[in-house]
């Protein structure tokens, strides 16, 4: 017998992207559980809202909305109401207590129709630095960097520099090749901006297996030798022994989120030591 599938839908009055991670990350509790997400975005007329409610009302599917129009909000809370969706407003209730909190009234507008901020320019400007940045490419901005990671290949260097990028970090990263030393703009980068990515040996082996499976390889070239791949990582952990200020993070098992999380929990601890260092130097 076919189960039919449980669909959770998306609606946001801008991108949705905010609501499609907060039910992503949900769902990360409930493996197997055959959910499909269905984003709505860009919806600002009470008729699209009536549309997209009806169909979930069909398919007895969940809503998630991110509107911050109170009209509109207000029209999706009476329309599931009428229609029997079980919708929940991920927004709607934090504007008002973050209103009440700050004691000014919400701007009520799209977070698309509000102006671009220097934040959203600085974004971007970090995303062009990695994109240049990337695979050891211009070791010329290795000193210009915010952020250098260092791995040998499948350590995830390239997904986290282009996430940690969209948090307005300039990352570059430069891979570590087996008996090839780093060129000399490592050493010349700011030291305390070095991290060294790590990973567990089966699960290395698996990843690049796999990676060599997907471009119709054969998988017992060196890149996949669980030998060579010792020898890269031991050659690796060899240089990171050479800079002992250098974090080294085992991102073995971990989302690139979670790993982002590390590497900002560690420049926050670099930045708070040297706040308190230049403390102790005015007393």
């Amino acid at each position: 017998m076919e189960v039919s599938p449980h669909y959770i839908d998306i609606l946001s009055d801008s991108t949705g992207e905010t609501a499609e991670k907060v039910v992503r990350a949900a769902l990360l509790q409930f493996p197997g559980a055959g959910t499909q997400i269905r984003l709505h975005t860009r919806v600002r007329s009470l008729e699209g809202a009536r549309t997209i409610l009806e169909r979930s009302a069909a398919d007895r599917a969940l809503v998630l909305f991110t509107v911050v129009a109170p009209e509109m909000r207000e029209f999706i809370h009476q329309s599931s109401y009428e229609l029997k969706v079980d919708a929940v407003d991920l927004i709607g209730s934090l504007i008002a207590k973050i209103g009440s909190f700050l004691e000014q009234k919400p701007l009520n507008l799209p977070s698309a129709m509000l102006p671009l901020s220097d934040e959203y320019f600085r974004r971007i400007e970090s995303v062009e630095f990695a994109v240049k940045s990337d695979d050891g490419r211009e070791p010329r901005n290795f000193r210009k960097a915010d952020l250098l990671l260092l791995g040998v290949s499948r350590t995830s260097k390239t997904p986290l520099s282009t996430l940690l990028a969209q948090r307005g970090l300039k990352v570059a990263n430069y891979p570590i090749v087996l008996g090839v030393e780093p060129p000399p703009e490592v050493d010349q980068a700011p030291q305390d901006c070095c991290v060294g990515l790590t990973i567990a040996l089966e699960q290395l082996v698996q990843i690049r297996r796999a990676r060599l499976k997907q471009l119709g390889m054969p998988v017992d070239t060196n890149y996949g030798l669980r030998d060579h791949v010792r020898e890269e990582l031991q050659f690796a952990q060899d240089i990171f022994n050479k800079h002992p200020t250098w974090p080294v993070i085992d991102v073995t098992g971990r989302a690139i989120e979670e790993t982002a999380v590390i590497i900002l929990e560690t420049l926050r601890n670099r930045d708070e030591a040297k706040a308190r260092a230049a403390a102790g130097g005015l007393l």
